[in-house]
């Protein structure tokens, strides 16, 4: 397993879709994930420290944990098939070990919500990894500048 931090949300200029950029610590190594709207709002909201006025998926996911005295011990992206990522989500509940199918994109928001590691399958970067970030810093401004005119009507609330 390699832990990797989120180092950027953006939108993608050739596929006009959101995409998350992962980074091995202490590595070279990036890992893009293109995702949805939905979920790219949530990721950067995090990043970000916003709190929405009203819980978002995300953030009702953790209270759920918490209010049933779970532990999240650490998110997993641990396969690829058929050009989709699969992610789990490790939780404890008295003393149960307890694994949670997920989407990538919603691990990662619950992981920065819950601040708990996000790790990567070592033969799955392997296959996908990249040498650097395939977003250039003027993608990035421009999505975190579309992320702060955001209302909260933006999410169907």
């Amino acid at each position: 397993m390699v832990e990797v931090n989120v180092v950027n949300v953006a939108i993608d200029v050739k596929s006009k879709m959101p995409v998350v950029v992962l980074k091995e610590k202490g590595g070279d190594k990036t890992l893009p994930i293109w995702i949805g709207l939905f979920e790219a709002q949530s990721i950067a909201l995090a990043m970000e420290n916003i709190k929405p006025p009203r819980p978002l998926t995300h953030d009702l996911a953790k209270s759920l944990i918490e209010k049933l005295k779970g532990k999240a011990d650490r998110v997993v992206i641990n396969d690829l098939k058929h050009n989709t990522f699969y992610a789990k989500i490790m939780l404890r509940q008295n003393s149960e070990n307890i694994q949670i199918d997920s989407r990538p994109s919603d691990a990662i928001a619950i992981a920065l919500r819950l601040n708990i590691p996000i790790f990567i399958d070592e033969a799955v970067l392997d296959k996908v990894a990249i040498g650097s970030s395939p977003i250039g810093d003027e993608e990035i401004e421009d999505f975190k500048k579309k992320l702060q005119n955001l209302k909260p009507e933006d999410f169907g609330l």
